[in-house]
């Protein structure tokens, strides 16, 4: 058994048709044929079968192509590291979507630093709005991005890892704490954000729009501040209210210093996601961060009170240095 002759029956199995992989390897019919005949006598099954226009896989050609392709696609991706192995003291490049790049990249990649220090060079971290990253990532700018997931999610392994929960926050003393509002009264309020606002494709903005849009009410004003942390300073001072991480501000309501708007369909619930090339085409380290990122260990330091922020601001750049 052989990686070429496996490799012809994974696609074989896949598009149904020894045409079909042959163009997909840009080689002959015979040529997959050959390869496939010795499969079946080393394994000593026939694999497929013919069936109409297309092929039938044998008990046996199922149990193999459960497989086949899972040992085409680590070959190549041993390969690939191989080939790219002076990569590995290269900084491992991170864009970051601005709630998760505020509240707990800072927290993350400090932990990840020191579960797997002195593998590469180190980290930078930019910002970047949502509905770029994926893109982003597509066309190599970065490694993994880490927060919204990216609404372009072909060519791309996606892997959740933290669930959260945004709620209407408003100050104790605020008109809107005596009694639940209405969506008029709502929309009367000023809205404050951090500096990316409330971006599109997330769980945030299809909350928007089923709250207000379907209602055909408008959507309110909201005025982005260079950070969420100073967006929950000026709620506290009673300027307005805005959408924030029950994880963040769970100890100020517990105090009663912010108050939790009980609006439809609120806690609103999203979803952080690490996010790199797929069939193994993201770098070791890209890698070894999006397995990290789904522990308990990155878990507990992600939703630890304090801590460093991270960054803020659309395009700024971090740099985190490992430790030796």
């Amino acid at each position: 058994m052989t990686l070429n002759q496996l490799r012809a029956f994974a696609l074989v199995a896949r598009l149904g048709s020894l045409r079909a992989a042959a163009a997909a390897l840009n080689i002959s019919e015979p040529a997959v044929s050959s390869s496939l005949a010795a499969l079946r006598l080393d394994l000593g099954d026939a694999l497929f079968v013919r069936a109409g226009a297309g092929i039938a896989l044998t008990a046996g050609g199922r149990a193999l192509a459960d497989h086949a392709q899972e040992i085409v696609g680590l070959a190549d991706q041993v390969r690939w590291e191989v080939s790219h192995a002076e990569e590995s003291t290269a900084n491992l490049r991170v864009v970051a979507t601005a709630g998760f790049a505020e509240h707990a990249a800072g927290r993350l990649l400090d932990a990840f630093t020191r579960r797997v220090p002195g593998h590469f060079g180190g980290i930078d971290v930019v910002v970047e709005s949502a509905d770029d990253v994926g893109s982003l990532l597509q066309d190599h700018a970065y490694d993994v991005a880490l927060g919204a997931r990216p609404p372009q999610g072909n060519q791309l392994e996606v892997v959740p890892f933290l669930r959260y929960q945004r709620v209407l926050v408003a100050a104790q003393e605020h008109p809107l704490t005596r009694q639940p509002p209405s969506l008029t009264a709502l929309l009367g309020e000023l809205w404050f954000s951090g500096p990316a606002g409330v971006e599109e494709f997330t769980a945030e903005s299809s909350w928007l729009a089923a709250t207000f849009l379907a209602s055909a009410l408008g959507v309110p004003e909201i005025v982005p501040l260079s950070s969420e942390t100073d967006a929950l300073a000026a709620v506290r001072d009673g300027e307005g209210i805005m959408l924030a991480f029950m994880h963040i501000v769970r100890a100020e309501v517990a105090a009663r210093s912010l108050v939790v708007v009980p609006v439809p369909n609120t806690p609103i619930a999203g979803l952080w996601c690490a996010s790199t090339l797929d069939h193994g085409r993201a770098p070791a380290a890209a890698r070894t961060l999006q397995r990290f990122v789904t522990t308990a260990e990155a878990t507990a330091a992600m939703l630890a009170p304090g801590g460093s922020r991270g960054v803020a601001r659309r395009g700024s750049k971090v740099h985190v240095a490992l430790w030796s």
